[in-house]
């Protein structure tokens, strides 16, 4: 019970630190398009784009961690069958590792066609 509060406090705690952290960089973004002539809708782009590519990692991660948990409960289950589990295991890791990297060149290229 320790340990899941350790965990989740640790996991709240870099969440808070990471959204901390972006929030100071949007306030630099946005005064240097206060000085110059950038429209009012890339602040907002430049949110969805940091939202999006967020949401990405996330879903990525949680994936690939829950692939490799499956695929490892597998393997220690039947240690025979790691020859078998490992290769599609690595395939799927990848996979979902693509999409991340298209959600994110996706989201890059939104953000430079303003």
């Amino acid at each position: 019970m320790i340990k899941k509060l350790v965990k989740l406090f640790a996991s709240i705690s870099a969440f808070v630190a990471v959204a901390l952290a972006a929030a100071s960089t949007f306030a630099q973004e946005a005064a240097a398009a206060s000085s110059s002539n950038v429209g009012t809708g890339t602040g907002m782009l430049a949110i969805a784009v940091a939202v999006g590519i967020g949401i990405a990692a996330f879903g990525g991660a949680f994936g690939q961690g829950r692939t490799a948990a499956a695929a490892l409960e597998g393997i220690a289950r039947n240690p025979n069958a790691s020859d078998k589990v490992f290769v599609p295991m690595i395939l799927a890791l990848a996979f979902i590792e693509s999409l991340v990297l298209f959600t994110w060149v996706l989201m890059l290229l939104m953000q430079l066609k303003i």
